[in-house]
């Protein structure tokens, strides 16, 4: 099994093969999804004091924040031809 790893940040990495979905902060749904995260113990906040922009949800129910753009992350899944990936 190949595994992928996808920056989201500042450092911060995430599996590839675990993420479910990467979605905008703006709606209703997705910061109800985000307070009942912070409930369980399941939010992990990478944003290291900056504004949310991205949030991503994995297969494992944890939920990652990011301060970075969820194009620019989906952006970083790519893979080219040859095999390699962006980034």
């Amino acid at each position: 099994m190949d595994i992928r790893l996808i920056n989201i940040g500042f450092g911060n990495i995430v599996s590839a093969n675990r993420v479910i979905a990467i979605v905008s902060p703006e709606s209703a749904p997705i910061k109800r999804i985000i307070s009942d995260a912070r409930d369980r113990g399941q939010l992990i906040d990478a944003t290291y004091g900056r504004r949310t922009r991205a949030v991503i949800i994995t297969d494992s129910g944890h939920v990652v924040l990011s301060a970075i753009q969820p194009e620019t992350v989906a952006n970083r899944f790519v893979i080219h031809k040859d095999g390699q990936t962006d980034s």
